[in-house]
């Protein structure tokens, strides 16, 4: 007997199952963060750097590769060790802002984060919000993105 089912309904379900998967596993081993570093080059003597990472050993590279295949975007940069560990570590890295607030806060934002992780999202989202509302243009602007980063820029 043959099913009369879309065939589109298993990629829908594969979707499914692959976006639970990758919550959890950004639960667990993801990092959404902004970094404000001093950069003379800038006009107020400050950078704003957001991104979305995912970190793990060489062992588990393919992982990395699928997340970038799964949101398209993103690039996977080698940290490597030189340490007492023997493998080099992997970072899938989105920090293309259009990337993050029109691939990556969306999914998040559908498929919300389990764990205090989300309170980190949550802040993120913010502070994107105001880099796309040109928030940091002023100094103004810029202090209070510093401020919700819980840093003091003068």
């Amino acid at each position: 007997m043959s099913s009369e089912n879309d065939p589109s309904a298993d990629n829908q379900q594969e979707r499914l199952y692959q976006s639970g998967w990758i919550v959890g596993f950004v639960d667990g081993e993801g990092c959404f963060s902004i970094s404000i570093f001093k950069n003379s080059k800038t006009k107020y003597g400050w950078q704003i750097m957001p991104e979305f990472v995912v970190t793990q050993s060489e062992r588990s590279l393919n992982v990395l590769e699928e997340m970038k295949v799964f949101f398209n975007c993103g690039k996977i940069f080698i940290n490597r060790r030189y340490d007492n560990h023997k493998e080099n570590l992997y970072r899938f890295c989105v920090r293309n802002r259009n990337d993050l607030t029109e691939i990556i806060i969306p999914f998040f934002k559908r498929y919300p984060l389990q764990t205090a992780k989300n309170n980190d999202f949550i802040k993120f989202c913010k502070i994107i919000n105001r880099l796309n509302n040109k928030e940091h243009f002023s100094f103004s602007g810029l202090k209070k993105i510093a401020l919700d980063c819980g840093k003091k820029i003068d």
